[in-house]
């Protein structure tokens, strides 16, 4: 995923007010708390990299049976069957 300036000035300051047009930045009020356009560009490193860590739960949360599907399959089969099932897609997609 691609994050964007503001995205990474709002993970930096929540409250910041800014606009952004292409890659220039319009603070609102002036930079509060003089962000820097190195600091920006470090969280957005920073937010991609987490958001790739896991792209791992992104992928098994697509493949997981339904809630419903699940807890049908550990009232008639057990929990020991369940968690086969789901061990499938855990070793599809490791940490």
């Amino acid at each position: 995923m691609k994050f964007t300036i503001i995205q990474a000035i709002v993970a930096l300051n929540p409250t910041a007010q800014v606009n952004v047009h292409g890659e220039e930045i319009e603070w609102v009020d002036g930079n509060p708390t003089d962000i820097t356009k190195e600091q920006i560009d470090a969280k957005i490193i920073e937010l991609e990299t987490a958001y790739d860590a896991k792209e791992y739960q992104r992928d098994r949360a697509k493949e997981y049976p339904p809630i419903a599907d699940q807890l049908d399959d550990i009232y008639h089969n057990g929990i020991d069957a369940w968690k086969a099932t789901i061990k499938v897609t855990k070793d599809k997609y490791p940490k």
